[in-house]
């Protein structure tokens, strides 16, 4: 190759001699040799920055193919300059069609004859010339395609100076999956895997919004009858499958269009669409009771239940979704009212009946208005320490006529009627109102139950009773009870979350008294564990209780918690707990629930309590706390 250079400078020499005349002596050989050592650097060169070019090429197209996304550039005249792999995998096209040259609308014919589309090259080359002028704007855009066989991709385009452009293909087909799966649980009940409080109420929005007033609908709200019974008789297991059994004959029972939502626990409610007239909706209220009340076959038990249901129709009885669920939960109240497994409709002045089968279900509210409640404080004292460390707040409620009501007869009453709201938010504040009286030392603490975490913002409410008191938020004590993690899981989790984050210790009470609670231990935020006061009760006729009290001390040590004895009432089971090596002890052994105003008196007994058993029993030293990793 270089001796055909060298003839090649030779023959070039000589023409040029003879251009300049002919007279002119022929080059020299020194002059050959340096004209022959210019070409072989040039050549030299050349050959390096070919190589190097081959290299970059072989580097850009390695890079090109492990891109992980698609990629293609397209010229001015809609031709394909360069694909990967990947490209042509996402498409399936062939060989001939990721040449360069290939023009767009032959791979767009191609590609609408996979989906076994049929275009012609005149409505191809129509496409391109939109997408062209589209691009023409100097901006990226992206559009999503559809593959055929399920696949999602998001194309993104990037406009070229030329009047090309290139485009990159991302396969985001997982990734709308967990987003459809995220954006179904956010709506969606787990359990039944019918809509949720959230989805049923923004449901019954869009109702308000696009419903021919001339139909109207109708809101049923439904909640199962001594439902609790079953929990506590045969495990949150069987209660479980109970709900979702309801859940499944309430779907079979509905018309295309009406929607059924479990508010939370034990309640559901049904939106009957295109309803004109009241004994449409209660046609439906009693079909429904009649289904539900047949056998369910949960897990071996034949099951059978009853369930009251209050209705409410708009737009006669309510104009916006506050005021329809608020005259469907006055309904459910009257159907509650007047003995339950039936149904009413609301009507203004008759939602409340003048009599009902438990007196107390009508004066609780009266009750509440009239300050009959208050709350009365039973200590909690570290073993370790020798001190009262809390106080449980406890409601009371004074009648009249009838003296001091037990809270086993007004407790579940509020929280049917889910007046346990109210109640609760008042005992909160006031508890906290009185803890800010007592020694810094000392805490408060207070129960929440179900209803109140479903239907209420109980961390509002616990920051405005600590704002309004001036309480430390590390004061502040919130038990809740083992049926409360059964009912709504995901809310009551983050609920309680928010509240360990602001500081309040979250305590477990009644330990041992339902099932699969140790499935929750580790995913809740809990600082102490109440083991139940029938084991601790019963130690003295059953020795095999002794072996269950400590070993719910082991696990709240190894589960670094603080463990808790409730019903301690003689010094041998105040001995018991103390040798099994609880933290702390409460029971009427150091004093029953006193009036805010026996506080101090309360403590000097409890002192007076642990000096005597000292006295014959040595302290046991407190076992060090399993250390998390």
């Amino acid at each position: 190759m270089r001796n055909s250079l060298l003839k090649l400078a030779q023959e070039a020499g000589k023409q040029e001699g003879a251009r300049e005349g002919k007279a002119q002596s022929p080059a020299p050989a020194d002059d050959v040799a340096r004209l022959q050592a210019t070409f072989e650097q040039q050549l030299g060169t050349l050959l390096r920055r070919n190589e190097k070019l081959e290299q970059l090429n072989n580097c850009f197209e390695a890079a090109l193919n492990h891109l992980g996304r698609g990629l293609s550039m397209f010229d001015g005249e809609q031709r394909l300059v360069v694909c990967n792999k990947a490209y042509a995998d996402i498409y399936v096209l062939p060989a001939n069609m990721t040449r360069a040259g290939t023009p767009l609308a032959e791979i767009l014919c191609y590609h609408m004859q996979r989906k076994g589309k049929k275009l012609t090259r005149a409505a191809a080359l129509e496409w391109v010339k939109e997408h062209v002028a589209r691009l023409q704007h100097g901006s990226p855009r992206e559009e999503i395609q559809n593959l055929p066989d399920g696949r999602v991709i998001r194309v993104t385009y990037q406009p070229l100076s030329n009047g090309g452009w290139v485009d990159m293909q991302e396969d985001i087909t997982a990734q709308r999956q967990s987003d459809e799966k995220i954006e179904w649980l956010a709506r969606h009940d787990t359990l039944t895997e019918i809509p949720n409080r959230f989805h049923f109420r923004e449901r019954l929005e869009q109702q308000f919004e696009t419903y021919d007033p001339r139909q109207g609908f109708a809101l049923l709200w439904m909640d199962l009858d001594r439902f609790k019974e079953v929990n506590d008789r045969l495990g949150h297991l069987v209660g479980d499958g109970l709900l979702k059994s309801v859940a499944a004959r309430l779907k079979s029972s509905l018309r295309a269009g009406d929607v059924v939502g479990r508010l939370g626990g034990d309640e559901f409610a049904i939106l009957q669409v295109g309803v004109d007239r009241e004994d449409l909706a209660d046609n439906l209220a009693r079909r429904l009771l009649q289904n539900i009340r047949g056998t369910h076959d949960v897990y071996g038990h034949c099951l059978q239940v009853d369930a009251s249901i209050g209705v409410a129709l708009a737009p006669h009885h309510g104009q916006d979704p506050e005021q329809l669920f608020a005259c469907a939960d006055m309904a459910l109240y009257s159907a509650k009212s007047m003995g339950r497994g039936i149904h009413a409709i609301y009507a203004p002045g008759a939602v409340t009946p003048s009599a009902s089968p438990n007196p107390l279900r009508a004066e609780l509210q009266d009750a509440l208005d009239r300050g009959e409640f208050a709350l009365h404080y039973q200590p909690i004292v570290d073993l370790h320490e020798g001190r009262v460390s809390s106080f449980e707040a406890l409601m009371r409620s004074r009648h009249p006529s009838r003296g001091m009501i037990p809270p086993s007869e007004f407790i579940p009453i509020a929280e049917e009627t889910r007046l346990i709201v109210r109640m609760g938010s008042w005992a909160l504040r006031q508890a906290c109102l009185d803890a800010k009286e007592w020694p810094d030392g000392i805490k408060v603490a207070v129960n929440l139950s179900a209803v109140q975490i479903e239907s209420s913002n109980v961390y509002e409410t616990v920051i405005e009773a600590l704002e309004a008191t001036g309480l430390p938020a590390q004061r502040l004590q919130l038990e809740i009870t083992e049926t409360v993690l059964m009912r709504d899981q995901a809310r009551t989790q983050e609920v309680l979350r928010k509240l360990h984050d602001l500081g309040v210790l979250i305590s477990l009470d009644d330990f041992g008294t339902c099932f699969a609670t140790l499935n929750y231990l580790r995913s809740f935020p809990f600082k102490k564990l109440k083991i139940d006061r029938s084991f601790v009760r019963d130690i003295p006729e059953h020795h095999d209780c002794v072996a269950i009290v400590k070993s719910v001390a082991d696990l709240a040590r190894e589960l670094n918690m603080r463990s808790v004895a409730e019903g301690v009432e003689t010094a041998a089971s105040l001995a018991a707990v103390r040798a099994a090596g609880y933290s702390e002890a409460q029971g009427f052994y150091f004093s029953p629930p006193v009036r805010v105003s026996g506080i101090k008196r309360a403590i000097k007994q409890c002192a007076l309590r642990l000096a005597a058993l000292d006295a014959t029993t040595p302290a046991p030293k407190p076992q060090p706390r399993r250390t998390q990793k």
